[in-house]
């Protein structure tokens, strides 16, 4: 089976279970490359500073691909404004961001607002969101920067992630937007660390949660996809 290779962000905090650094949230095979100097100050900033930064990436993509990766995705969403160079450097396809659900999700809602949860929305610029074809006038911002446990552990790695507190963070964030947002359709994470928590946040909201978790998921099984018995039944309808 064709693993999945993540290219990471150069981090330190811990990765609970749920979170794309860690391999038990996939039932499937995946390969781990740090790039260097791929600090969370400089990516999840100006876009400018992950361009600067592309280099690593695709040296880290194609070291995933001879490893034998039949997809890669990154740890960031904010990765979003190198989709384009990082799929042309290697021949296996590339999901940069969560951001690239965007087309899925929009069309799954109709003409409903988006809510996108981030890691930082003061960062988060119409470059991030216009390489990932979001329309700004569907997208509903919210960001985690504001909340002292995420900040702590996820922005400033000065603290450990507490997951308790995180998940409480995380689901008054949704919860507020929804509040503020009764017409939202459906909610799109692009912070890569905020997957362990969607399942709180659908149960307190109500609204279906996208998240990193379901790019790869669709990838690994695009790389690897099942195969069928040729045995007939008697299927409903006919």
């Amino acid at each position: 089976m064709k693993p999945v290779g993540i290219l990471m962000l150069d981090t330190g905090f811990e990765r609970v279970a749920g979170d794309i650094g860690n391999p038990a949230s996939f039932d499937f095979p995946v390969l781990y490359h740090v790039v260097p100097n791929a600090t969370v100050t400089r990516i999840v900033g100006a876009a400018q500073a992950a361009r600067a930064l592309l280099p690593g990436f695709v040296a880290g993509a194609r070291v995933l691909e001879s490893a034998g990766a039949g997809a890669i995705v990154t740890s960031c969403g904010f990765l979003s404004v190198v989709q384009a160079d990082l799929a042309a450097a290697v021949r296996v396809p590339v999901a940069a961001s969560a951001l690239s659900l965007w087309p899925l999700v929009a069309a799954t809602v109709g003409g409903r607002p988006v809510g996108i949860v981030t890691a930082r929305a003061a960062s988060l610029s119409p470059d991030h969101l216009a390489a990932a074809g979001i329309p700004t006038d569907r997208a509903i911002l919210r960001g985690m920067e504001a909340s002292p446990a995420f900040g702590d552990a996820i922005l400033h790695q000065r603290a450990a992630v507490d997951p308790r507190r995180i998940r409480a963070e995380v689901v008054q964030v949704c919860t507020d937007m929804a509040r503020e947002h009764p017409d939202m359709g459906a909610i799109l994470f692009e912070c890569t660390n905020l997957q362990p928590y969607a399942a709180a946040v659908q149960q307190a909201t109500g609204l279906a949660v996208f998240s990193i978790q379901h790019l790869v998921t669709m990838l690994s099984q695009a790389a690897n996809p099942p195969v069928f018995s040729d045995a007939p039944i008697n299927a409903p309808g006919g």
